[in-house]
């Protein structure tokens, strides 16, 4: 615990960690996890984790890079959404498929009912990127652009009413035992792994990962990140309830969850050692420096985790083994000169 009082004097918004009454019969479990990797095993890939000389220098400990951004439609979300298809029945998919995202859910849901030969609806509030709106439908799905995310969230109640199968972008524990995948890969490729880090947005790949990671070392610490303007975690750890964000206002959209849920705060609650929140200036500053160092673009969304390994650094041995999670990299050159006009004047 001593680790956490160090952390209250900074940014840093510390984790308590009750006992949550119940979660011994929670769906979500590493059986669940090992369930998931063997049914999207023919559909994803396993992405590659690489130790980086510069970001070892950098951080003063041996950093490796988890590279999701490799992984199909570029972000771990292929995971969750292939986990939840190929689990319903054939006649559940041949329903068709529902989703509410203005990200990366949006791809992963259209691309996987591509795949899989279903029907598929993605609800998008209209301040999605035209990057995002174009890739989806280049997937094979229907868009139907909403005024705003409530707006979109509302419009899906129609598609359910019709019959049609929602997936949620993050609170389901078959979506997030499908990215927490990603966790097994990472203990499986570094068993010396003691520290990962890993961005949040609803919770689901936090929670998924930190499972994973605990089930095969207790004592490997899960540090959580957000953005400022993004951070629907760190306020809901502080409320001790979920909190609604009155708008998303970060230029990490894919983080911009309006809420965590009851679950994925438990999850945090139990199994985070902090969420480390940093602003959009330092998530641009580390994806730059990942671009210019590592030669891959990352999103915000995945950048910020050196943003946070930075200010972490700290509680970073010389000999630690910490692992940055780059869940994501569908960031246009636009995206990152106007990024890049804003934030580094």
């Amino acid at each position: 615990m001593e680790h956490r009082r160090r952390l209250m004097n900074s940014v840093i918004l510390p984790v308590m960690n009750p006992q949550a009454a119940g979660e011994q019969q929670n769906a979500l479990n590493i059986e669940a996890i090992r369930e998931a990797r063997r049914r999207i095993g023919p559909y994803v890939k396993r992405t590659p984790l690489e130790r980086s000389d510069a970001l070892s220098k950098y951080l003063g400990a041996e950093v490796f890079v988890k590279y999701e951004l490799l992984q199909r439609t570029g972000s771990f979300k292929a995971r969750g959404a292939f986990n939840k298809m190929l689990s319903l029945s054939p006649d559940d998919r041949g329903r068709g498929i529902v989703a509410v995202s203005g990200g990366n859910h949006a791809q992963a849901v259209a691309y996987a009912a591509s795949v899989l030969g279903k029907k598929a609806v993605i609800v998008m509030p209209q301040s999605t990127p035209q990057v995002y709106v174009d890739a989806t439908r280049g997937y094979g799905a229907d868009v139907d652009l909403q005024p705003s995310i409530a707006d979109a969230f509302a419009k899906v109640e129609n598609y359910r009413s019709d019959g049609m199968i929602f997936i949620h972008p993050f609170d389901d524990p078959v979506v997030m035992a499908g990215q927490g995948t990603l966790g097994l890969e990472i203990i499986e490729d570094l068993p010396e792994t003691t520290d990962v880090l890993v961005s949040i947005g609803g919770g689901g790949l936090a929670s998924g990962v930190a499972i994973a990671i605990k089930s095969a070392n207790p004592d490997i610490r899960v540090w959580g990140v957000e953005t400022e303007g993004a951070d629907a975690m760190a306020q809901a750890l502080a409320a001790g309830r979920p909190v609604e964000l009155p708008a998303i206002t970060s230029i990490a959209k894919t983080l911009g969850a309006p809420s965590v849920s009851e679950t994925t705060l438990r999850y945090a609650q139990r199994y985070l050692e902090s969420v480390t929140v940093v602003p959009d200036s330092e998530a641009v500053e580390a994806m730059v420096f990942i671009l210019e160092r590592l030669k891959v673009m990352t999103e915000p969304a995945a950048s910020c985790t050196l943003a946070a390994a930075d200010r972490l650094k700290e509680n970073f041995g010389s000999d630690a083994k910490v692992v940055l999670i780059f869940c994501g990299g569908n960031t246009g050159v636009r995206d990152l000169c106007r990024y890049v006009e804003d934030f580094q004047k």
